[in-house]
């Protein structure tokens, strides 16, 4: 028996890269996943229902609160349930904070950090009720460490860590865990552009002298939804590499 049979998993900014991998590592574990994305999802939904899983796709624009209510509204009426939720939608837009547009700070804080709030409220109203559920969200080492640059990103992380910490505490009672992964350096098309003399930099700063992939994500998401993390909650995994010890 796959480890997520008959569950139903939400995945925020599901359409590519971590997201995409999360979609398709639930999926494989058994999971009807919904990848919930503003952009076109039909690539990542055809190719895990070609493979034997089950998924379908979803437009969810995090920033609208109203939109987000009615979209968790209507995947409950048609599944039933709503057991497992990825936040994993977010956006960089890295600049000095002396050069920072006001635009830039809002729209990466009304994403990765409201977009956070919109779409968990009405999931863990479900979740209660249920008293079941699994909430995993995706941070950033950025948000434990800081990182040059991205004041507004390592905010946006910073203060998504606060809300698993406390929201873990909130819905604890009611058996449904809240955990969050921080990725550090991910293997992307932007770090495939990387020079030979900027990678070597780079693995410089890792205990382990590699980039992480989205599968090394998407194995510690599954590890905190699934089973096996009962008994765990509020906390950060750092998959980082040894980047932030």
């Amino acid at each position: 028996m796959n480890e997520f049979d008959g569950q139903v998993a939400v995945v925020t900014g599901g359409a590519r890269g971590i997201g995409a991998e999360i979609a398709r590592r639930l999926a494989g574990g058994g999971a009807k996943v919904v990848c919930a994305d503003v952009l076109d999802t039909n690539e990542i939904v055809d190719e895990i229902n070609a493979t034997g899983g089950s998924a379908e796709g979803r437009e969810l624009d995090v920033t609208d609160s109203l939109a987000a209510a009615e979209s968790i509204a209507a995947i409950h009426e048609a599944h039933g349930s709503i057991d497992i939720l990825v936040n994993n939608a977010g956006i960089t837009r890295d600049q000095l904070l002396v050069r920072m547009k006001p635009e830039d700070w809002d729209l990466v804080l009304g994403i990765n950090l409201d977009g956070v709030f919109k779409v968990t409220q009405p999931v863990a109203k479900l979740m209660m009720r249920a008293r079941s559920g699994r909430i995993v969200n995706v941070a950033s080492v950025v948000g434990l460490m800081g990182n040059a640059g991205q004041t507004n990103y390592a905010a946006s992380k910073a203060g998504l860590i606060g809300f698993t910490k406390s929201l873990a505490r909130e819905l604890g009672p009611r058996n449904v865990t809240v955990n969050a992964v921080a990725p550090g350096y991910i293997q992307t098309p932007m770090t495939d552009k990387l020079t030979d003399d900027q990678r070597e930099a780079l693995m410089k700063t890792v205990a382990i002298p590699r980039l992480g992939t989205p599968t090394d994500v998407a194995d510690a998401v599954a590890f905190l939804a699934g089973p096996g993390a009962s008994y765990i909650t509020g906390v950060v995994l750092n998959i980082s590499g040894g980047l932030y010890i």
